[in-house]
């Protein structure tokens, strides 16, 4: 029973996570998108070869797709958690762009709210790695 249990535990808090990341790559996608231009830093669209939109209309899709890969595609979760882990590191040097500018988007404000951001993403890896890991 308590092995049924974790397995459940793991299932819903996989099914938060897709629902998190459709959230955020929609909002990346819609409303969201020219305030998240701000995050997005200046090296980024050099080494990238291409403009801050891009890459916040890149990210949304990317991020849409995890999150229903992450539901959609059961035998493929071990593999989408690690690729949803690597986009959450990937986009981190973003979130400390922010918090260094002061600039704020969309749910970010406020320097306090920049500030707590970073903690987050440690907690949002270690997430996306455990929730897919049975």
């Amino acid at each position: 029973m308590p092995r049924r249990r974790g397995a459940l535990v793991r299932s819903v808090a996989r099914g938060a996570l897709a629902l998190l990341l459709v959230a955020a790559g929609i909002s990346h996608l819609t409303w969201g998108r020219r305030g998240y231009r701000i995050v997005v830093p200046d090296w980024a669209t050099r080494l990238l070869h291409t403009d801050k939109d891009a890459i916040v209309v890149a990210s949304g899709a990317l991020e849409v797709l995890l999150g229903v890969g992450l539901v959609a595609l059961p035998r493929e979760r071990r593999r989408i958690g690690a690729a949803v882990a690597a986009f959450l590191v990937a986009v981190f040097p973003g979130n400390v762009h922010q918090w260094r500018t002061g600039r704020s988007a969309p749910g970010l404000s406020t320097d306090r709210a920049r500030f707590a951001q970073l903690f987050l993403q440690a907690p949002l890896v270690a997430w996306a790695w455990w929730s897919t890991r049975e």
